[in-house]
């Protein structure tokens, strides 16, 4: 079996996207943590609003699409609010895509 690895990690992240932004979770600044432990992946993210209502399928997609790489035995995504997402987190891409830059 391959190594697990962050590279890895991000390259799922890149294929996980709010239904509403045409934008990955990643590139939107997002995550805030990913801890590889083994064969578990720990990761911590916000959303962009506090009442978004696509939470729940945002964070099981993320542990869905982790939990499908053969390296991943379990995911482990906890939605925290503090620091507080803001624009400014988008990434160059993400600002490319949106037509900020």
């Amino acid at each position: 079996m391959s190594q697990l690895t962050l590279e890895k990690v991000h390259d799922v992240l890149k294929t996980c996207y709010d239904p509403e932004i045409p934008v990955s979770i990643l590139d939107l600044g997002l995550i805030y943590n990913v801890e590889i432990d083994g064969d578990v992946v720990n990761v911590v993210m916000t959303l962009t609003a506090r009442g978004c209502p696509m939470s729940r399928k945002i964070s099981a997609d993320v542990k869905n699409r982790l939990e499908a790489l053969p390296e991943v035995s379990r995911a482990n995504v906890e939605i925290v609010w503090d620091p507080q997402w803001t624009p400014e987190m988008i990434s160059p891409e993400g600002r490319r895509i949106l037509g900020m830059d």
